[in-house]
């Protein structure tokens, strides 16, 4: 029965300038219509396919209202300056010295560069949307990899607000506490750890109200607040050149070189070359701040990187962002191209003028050095203060977006509803509870590190995204930033793994590890694992896989590395579950195709039944858990379906070599979807209160598509395209979950004898050997492997011919094999490394003299029909008595008591070129259907093709 016929959609409901308009899908160049005015993408509102362009919501979105400026290039230069401008500068120049400050910066920058051109690489190649760099990994990386980074990505924000907090109570200690800059005398706030955590919670608190009120006032004040930065920052240059000669005490705080009683001075010496060259080289020292641990290169870097990690924060603002395309490579690039200059100036300028001790000692010797110092401390308090608060809204923006792709699950609902006005209160509340704890551990310096590692992690995502995405070769990565290479995103990759390394090698194992755990959990337990935008996986899966099927060469193909390669012929999946199971375990690795024929008119139908019929096959092979791909044909009949798939099934080398049918019988179909291992309801719905079945069984009484003639007719067209051929009968009856635990079954038989015309020769020809491979081969997966393989040998020399035989050789019969076939058998199984057992036949002399003593005719040749290989005796009875074939059918179901699986040697079709072909294909399929009544599940095994080797 054909599916109902799919309905097209011919128009879809956008919005342009705030208004439902109704457009035409236009195929082809995906140029659109009736469009009136300038337009922009948004998040996909349809996924269409047979042709029709993608597209997002058109139009202005609400909510996006910042630029370049005001969104981008703002807070990622206040996040990049943050503490570190105004509080480290002197404590990275006075240990690394001048020169390795400089080449810290270069190679610091060096890896944001180069992450940038991945980050605009990816922002011009698409609509970017809330969660800024989450939002970009996840759509590129996929769902699991995405999201695993998008966690560490928020982690990374937090501690990055916690330091900016950090160094903002920092300064504020220093200018208002005991021995305090600007108000030394009658200091106004006590100092000490819990003293800190006090102004660092207050601080935070204070981030909490704003972005409570929305990060579109902070955006709004950000340039503003970027004015004051840069107005302190420029009298900070101002005063290298006007100050002379200065001493400037230590602070209070520093406990490693003075005490309570012995206070000592740095000197400011103004420019100078022998200060200059005294701070060229490195001097590492203890760090006053984290209790006299002794610094170094990583330490240092540590501290510089997590200063200049800000790059992201214009991509956080995607949400909010007018044109994220435009603004987030513009404002990106001119903010680190600013910063970097102030800061080269800035390390120059203090390697020239200050005294290494002071540099060591004093963190914030800007302060006393300054024309007027309250620039410093305003300096100090706004950029922490505001680098801070862009790193809390940055944090809730991703937590956000983790949430709205439901990453994990149910756990994040309350994300969702706590959205007041599109701002999320709940995500802002999460993550400022998540910074006071970061707060606890209380040295700048260590929290620098932690937030460097978690940012280079990000940043390593970031490039192996686009590093993904260019060597997938994929052709919708196309982005409009045109500064963008494979080897630049690669050299961003190698820059930030290995300086995570640097910087800590625990930190960084630890998050990498973290982040694969996270992964991992994703993968078997997030819902969005199956999220509609992709995963870069497919597109170098696809890619390699292209690359390696043309290596795949069908003339370099050799019997020693021969592996079944199943096409399995379906009418219903409901009546098929253990067979579709059982070949599972039978392809050994090999390519295994289930493939089923829609009989129809293809030019009949408005458009191909197959295509919505694919993905409930797609589901079919999720619920069974097997490795299969799935062939769809549509075809005037079964039989020339069959021609199809088999002609294309597969792809280059990887081609079906076996083809499996299930027996032609009356054997009523069940439905295993039905109270079986293999239950299930997700191919039921209910459509007006009636069920609809996917899959539907044939009606009792109905018609079959394939009668007995077409049914031969397959399994003669199979053997002429020279592909092994199996027929499977009473597979309704195996039970896989009860072979462990049914101790009745015990062994997987083997009958390698042509029964309709027995010969010495059967268990050595092609089709026994390849019987007896498949046997193996199921006897290797775990649920079969306890199970025992039985050779049944049936030998045709009579008892008197082999004693003769004896005698002959001047042996008794005592000293003589009972038969000679059964040790040249068993020799055969040892040199194919085949362990079973070998059952000889007593009762077959009995039976072979009932079907001689008949006159059978036996076999008609069939040789001008088939292929080389097949030999004069190969064809079907043409008067095989039935109580023959009912004493074999005795014979076999008396030795399969406790068997599992039986593997039946299956005569070729008869040549029916002379006579009366149904006559002649009707007495075949009895014979077969008798051979085969009430045994186990039954293989009929047909091989034309060698398929065992005894070599290395």
């Amino acid at each position: 029965m054909l599916a109902p016929e799919i309905g097209s959609t011919n128009s879809e409901s956008i919005n342009i300038h705030g208004k439902n308009e109704k457009l035409p899908l236009i195929r082809g160049r995906g140029i659109f219509q009736r469009l009136g005015g300038l337009f922009s993408f948004g998040r996909s509102s349809q996924t269409m396919s047979d042709g029709y362009v993608e597209f997002g919501t058109l139009g202005p979105q609400p909510g996006r209202t910042l630029g370049t400026f005001a969104g981008v290039f703002s807070p990622v230069t206040l996040s990049m300056f943050s503490a570190l401008v105004f509080i480290r500068i002197g404590y990275i120049v006075g240990n690394a010295g001048l020169l390795v400050t400089l080449t810290q910066f270069v190679i610091a920058y060096g890896i944001l560069v180069f992450t940038v051109a991945s980050v605009c690489a990816i922002s011009t190649n698409g609509a970017v949307e809330g969660g800024g760099a989450y939002f970009m990994i996840s759509r590129t990386l996929g769902p699991e990899f995405g999201g695993s980074i998008g966690t560490l990505f928020f982690m990374a924000n937090i501690v990055s607000s916690a330091l900016c907090i950090s160094g903002f109570a920092e300064g504020l200690v220093e200018n208002f506490g005991p021995s305090g800059y600007l108000i030394s005398q009658n200091p106004i706030l006590p100092d000490g750890r819990w003293w800190r955590f006090l102004y660092c919670s207050v601080v935070n608190t204070a981030n909490l109200f704003v972005c409570l009120i929305g990060a579109t006032m902070f955006a709004k004040t950000s340039a503003v607040i970027l004015a004051i930065v840069c107005i302190c920052l420029g009298s900070v240059f101002i005063s290298f050149f006007a100050q002379d000669h200065i001493e400037v005490p230590i602070p209070a705080a520093n406990a490693l070189v003075q005490n309570a009683t012995y206070h000592v001075s740095g000197i400011y010496t103004g420019l100078l070359s022998t200060t200059l060259i005294e701070n060229l080289y490195t001097n590492y020292t203890a760090d006053y701040t984290s209790n006299g641990k002794v610094v170094d290169f990583a330490s240092v870097f540590g501290v510089l990187f997590s200063g200049v990690t800000g790059i992201m924060a214009g991509a956080n603002m995607s949400g909010e962002l007018k044109n994220p395309a435009k603004n987030i490579p513009r404002g990106t690039l001119s903010a680190v191209l600013f910063t970097f200059i102030c800061y080269i100036l800035l390390s120059i300028l203090t390697a020239a003028t200050s005294s290494r001790f002071l540099l060591q000692n004093n963190f914030i010797y800007l302060m006393p050095i300054n024309v007027w110092p309250p620039f410093v401390a305003i300096g100090i308090l706004t950029a922490t203060f505001s680098a801070g608060l862009s790193n809390l809204i940055g944090s809730s923006r991703v937590l956000e977006a983790l949430a709205k792709d439901n990453v994990f699950g149910s756990g994040l609902n309350y994300i969702l509803q706590g959205t007041w006005r599109g701002n999320p209160i709940s995500a802002v509340l999460t993550s400022w509870i998540l910074v006071q704890i970061i707060l606890l551990v209380g040295s700048l310096n260590t929290i620098a590190q932690i937030n460097s590692v978690l940012f280079l992690l990000s940043y390593l995502a970031t490039n192996l995204a686009c590093l993904g995405l260019e060597l997938a070769s994929a052709p919708n990565f196309r982005p409009t930033f045109n500064y963008f290479t494979w080897y630049t995103a690669t050299i961003g990759l190698l820059g930030t793994l290995i300086m995570m390394f640097v910087i800590n090698s625990i930190y960084a194992s630890s998050s990498i590890i973290l982040c694969l755990i996270l992964v991992i959990v994703l993968h078997l337990f997030s819902p969005s694992k199956n999220a509609p935008w992709g995963s870069i996986s497919q597109a170098l899966i696809f890619h390699q896989v292209r690359k390696y099927l043309l290596m795949l060469d069908s003339r370099k193909d050799h019997v020693k590395f021969w592996r079944p390669q199943m096409l399995l012929m379906i009418a219903s999946p409901r009546s098929a579950c253990p067979l579709i199971d059982f070949v599972n375990d039978l392809k050994k690795g090999g390519l295994y195709v289930i493939g089923h024929v829609k009989v129809g008119q293809f030019l009949a139908q408005r458009t191909d039944p197959t295509i919505e019929e694919y993905p409930h096959w797609l589901s079919l092979v999720d619920h069974m858990k097997v490795k299969a791909f799935i062939e769809l044909t549509i075809a005037p009949s079964v039989r020339e379906g069959l021609h199809q798939l088999i002609r294309l099934s597969g792809m280059g080398a990887m081609k079906p070599n076996t083809i499996i049918l299930g027996f032609y019988d009356q054997e009523e179909p069940q439905d295993f979807f039905q109270n079986s291992q293999y239950a299930t309801s997700m191919f039921d719905s209910s459509v007006a209160s009636t069920t609809v079945k996917v899959f539907p069984l044939r009606d009792t009484g109905t018609e079959r598509t394939v009668d007995q003639v077409q049914y031969v007719k397959m399994c003669l067209d199979v053997l002429k395209m020279k592909k092994n051929l199996c027929l499977c009968r009473s597979f309704h009856l195996l039970d896989k979950s009860s072979i462990n635990k049914n101790s009745n079954l015990k062994y997987i038989d083997v009958w390698p004898v042509n029964f309709l015309r027995p010969s010495d020769q059967d268990p050595f020809d092609t089709s026994s050997l390849f019987m007896l491979q498949l046997a193996c081969i199921i006897n290797m997966v775990p649920v079969w492997k306890n199970l025992h393989l039985r050779v049944f040998h049936c030998e045709t020399m009579q008892s008197d011919s082999i004693l003769n035989m004896a005698e002959s050789f001047g042996s008794t019969s005592n000293d003589f094999p009972k038969s000679l076939n059964e040790h040249k058998l068993r020799e055969l199984l040892n040199m194919l490394r085949i362990s079973a057992s070998i059952n000889q036949v007593l009762e077959w002399s009995r039976l072979l003299n009932k079907l001689q003593s008949n006159g059978s005719t036996g076999f008609q040749s069939s040789d001008s029909d088939y292929p080389s290989t097949m030999d004069q005796r190969e064809g079907t009875a043409n008067n095989i008595p039935e109580s023959y074939l009912s004493s074999v059918n005795e014979l076999i179901r008396q030795n399969s008591a406790n068997t599992a699986v039986v593997f039946i040697y299956l005569p070729p079709p008869p040549d029916s070129s002379t006579r009366d072909e149904q006559e002649i294909y009707s007495r075949y399929l009895h014979s077969l259907s008798s051979l085969t009544a009430n045994l186990p599940p039954t293989v009929l095994i047909h091989g034309l093709n060698a398929v065992t080797s005894t070599t290395l």
